[in-house]
C-alpha cells in the first residue's frame, strides 16, 4: 500500500529529513524541478512556450521559484507573479526568489489584471499559491488569484495539492484551483486524495525528492492491485465447500426479496464454499427462484412479512456451522426486526457484516453496537453513517477520514464508509482509501453486492480489515468493467457476475 499522508505528518517527515542530514534548501530544489519537469511534460516541450508561475509566500511558493528558474533555464518564457509581496518570504524560499535574477526573471507584484494577462498566453500555469496546511475559504487577493488560474486557458500544474484544497480532509470550502496535474513529494497527500480534494487535483504524480523511506509515518494507505492480490485466499489442492468459507446471510423482507440474492449471489462469487440464506419464511420462495446454489433456512416472520424476534435461537444454531454472517439489507426497520437483529449482532459467534437495516437498527445505539462477541465490519453510506453517528451530512463531509476513525474507535469494529472514495479503517485507526470505482456503481443493490462480497472473504479466513478494502477494490474494478458493457445501465446484478473477471485483473497487475 502507498502511504498517504496528512499535512502534519509531512511536516514531521519534512523535519526529519532535515536532521537526518538533507537541508531544506536541498528538498526544495529537487521539488521545484519536479514540478518544472512535469509542466514541460504537459505542454510537450520548452520551444516557444510560455508558463506563469503563481506564488504564495511559504515553502510552496519557494519550490515554484525554483520551478520558474529551471523552466527558463531550458528555454521557456517565464512570468513569477506574487501574490504576497516578496518581503514576506521565508527562507529557504527567499533564497530562490534572488537565484531568479540568475535566468533574468523577476518576480511581478500582484494584480489581478496582470494575472489575468500572463494566464491568458501562457501554455502552462503553476499553482504555488498554498501549500497542505490551508485551512477555510481564500479571500480578497487569494481568491481572485485562483479565479485567475481557474478562468484561464492554460493547463494548471499544482505543487502538493492545488490551492484552496483542505490537505488534512479533502474538503473544500471556498474557491479552489483546478489543476490538470498536482506534483506531490514523497507520499501523497490525504485531501489529494480524498474528494472532493481528489477532483481538484487531476492526476497526482507522486514524485521522490529524497525522503528517506525509514522516516515515512503514515497511518492511511491507498490500496494497490497487488495489495489485494496477496490478500485473497487461494484454494488448497484438496479442499472442500465447508472448508473454503460458509456465509449466513440473513436478509430481505416481504417488498424487498432482491436484496439476500445479491449477497448471496455476490458471495459465491468471490469464493465462499457454501451461502445460506436466513430469511422469512413467507420470501424464501421467491428467492429460491432465483439463487440455485445457495442453501435456505426460513425463519419466523413478522405480520409484516420481516424477520420476527423469535428467529433468534434459530439464526444462533446456523451460525455455529459457519465462518461468518453478512445482515442487514432488505431487513426494513421494524421494531421486532431490529430488535432481533441487535440481539443476533451482539451474539454471533462468528465475524459479522453489518450493513444497510443493519445499521439503521443501532441507530443512535452505538454502545450496544460496540458490545458484541465477534469482529465486525460496519458497511454504512452517507446516510446510515449520519444514523448511526448523529451527525448531518456537511458534518460528514467536512472530515469523511477523521469521522469514520471516531466510529470505529467507538464501536471497536472496522468501519467501511461508502462512497468516492471508499474509506475502510480499523479499530487502531489506520485507514486504506479505495481507488477504484465510480458512478456507475450508483445503482440499487450495489452496497449488497460488496456486502456479500466482503461476508465471502471473511468466512474464506481474512482479517476484517482485508477483506473489506479488498472487496471494496475488486467492487470497484466489477463495476467498471460492468460499466464497459452496460454503461448507466449497470445492474447491481451486473456488477456481481463481473466479480471473477475483477479478481482475474486484479490478480494480473
Amino acid at each position: 500500500m502507498k502511504p498517504v499522508l496528512t499535512p502534519d505528518e509531512a511536516g514531521a517527515l519534512d523535519r526529519a529529513t532535515q536532521d537526518a542530514g538533507i537541508p531544506a534548501q536541498v528538498l526544495m530544489e529537487r521539488a521545484g524541478r519536479a514540478v518544472a519537469r512535469t509542466a514541460v511534460d504537459l505542454v510537450g516541450g520548452v520551444y516557444g512556450r510560455r508558463a506563469v508561475v503563481v506564488c504564495g509566500k511559504g515553502n510552496n511558493g519557494g519550490d515554484g521559484l525554483v520551478a520558474a528558474r529551471h523552466l527558463a533555464r531550458w528555454g521557456m518564457r517565464v512570468t513569477v507573479v506574487a501574490v504576497e509581496t516578496v518581503d514576506a518570504l521565508r527562507e529557504p524560499a527567499a533564497r530562490n526568489l534572488v537565484r531568479l535574477g540568475e535566468v533574468g526573471v523577476r518576480a511581478r507584484g500582484w494584480s489581478a489584471a496582470a494575472l489575468a494577462h500572463e494566464v491568458a498566453r501562457a501554455d502552462v500555469a503553476i499553482d504555488a499559491i498554498f501549500g497542505t496546511g490551508f485551512r477555510g475559504f481564500p479571500e480578497d487577493e487569494w481568491a481572485d488569484a485562483i479565479d485567475g488560474l481557474n478562468e484561464g486557458p492554460a493547463p494548471v500544474v499544482a505543487v502538493d495539492i492545488p490551492s484552496g484544497v483542505n490537505g488534512a480532509t479533502g474538503a473544500v470550502e471556498g474557491d479552489a484551483v483546478r489543476a490538470d496535474v498536482t506534483v506531490t513529494f514523497g507520499a501523497a497527500k490525504v485531501g489529494a486524495v480524498l474528494l472532493p480534494g481528489a477532483e481538484y487535483a487531476g492526476a497526482v504524480r507522486v514524485v521522490d525528492i529524497g525522503f528517506p523511506d525509514e522516516l515515512v509515518r503514515a497511518d492511511a494507505f491507498l490500496v494497490e492491485a497487488s495489495d489485494v492480490a496477496g490478500w485473497l485466499p487461494t484454494r488448497p489442492i484438496d479442499t472442500h465447500k465447508r472448508a473454503t468459507g460458509v456465509l449466513v446471510v440473513v436478509a430481505g423482507s416481504r417488498g424487498m426479496t432482491g436484496a439476500p440474492v445479491l449477497v448471496a449471489d455476490a458471495a459465491a462469487r468471490i469464493g465462499a464454499g457454501l451461502v445460506t440464506v436466513a430469511a422469512s419464511a413467507e420470501i424464501v420462495p421467491t428467492i429460491q427462484t432465483h439463487l440455485t446454489e445457495a442453501t435456505f433456512a426460513p425463519l419466523p416472520a413478522t405480520g409484516s412479512g420481516s424477520v420476527a424476534r423469535e428467529a433468534l435461537a434459530l439464526a444462533l444454531e446456523l451460525l455455529e456451522r459457519a465462518d461468518a454472517l453478512a445482515i442487514g439489507p432488505g431487513l426494513t426497520t421494524d421494531d421486532e426486526t431490529a430488535g432481533f437483529v441487535r440481539d443476533l449482532v451482539r451474539a454471533s459467534p462468528v465475524p459479522v457484516v453489518v450493513d444497510a437495516d443493519a445499521l439503521n437498527a443501532f441507530a443512535g445505539r452505538t454502545t450496544d453496537l460496540a458490545d458484541r462477541k465477534a469482529d465486525a465490519v460496519l458497511t454504512p453510506h452517507a446516510g446510515e453513517f449520519a444514523r448511526l453517528s448523529g451527525l448531518d451530512a456537511r458534518e460528514l463531509d467536512a472530515d469523511r477520514l477523521g469521522h469514520v476513525r471516531r466510529l470505529a474507535h467507538d464501536t471497536g469494529a472496522v468501519t467501511l464508509l461508502k462512497g468516492s472514495r471508499t474509506i475502510v479503517v480499523d479499530e487502531r485507526g489506520v485507514a486504506r482509501i479505495n481507488p477504484t470505482g465510480g458512478p456507475v456503481l450508483a445503482t440499487a443493490g450495489s452496497g449488497d453486492v460488496l456486502t456479500g462480497m466482503i461476508g465471502g472473504l471473511v468466512a474464506r479466513g481474512l482479517a476484517p480489515s482485508d477483506a473489506a478494502a479488498a472487496a471494496a477494490f475488486v467492487h470497484g474494478v466489477a463495476g467498471m468493467l460492468a460499466g464497459r458493457l452496460a454503461g448507466d445501465g449497470t445492474l447491481a446484478g451486473d456488477i456481481a457476475r463481473a466479480i471473477p473477471d475483477a479478481i482475474a485483473r486484479t490478480e494480473r497487475t
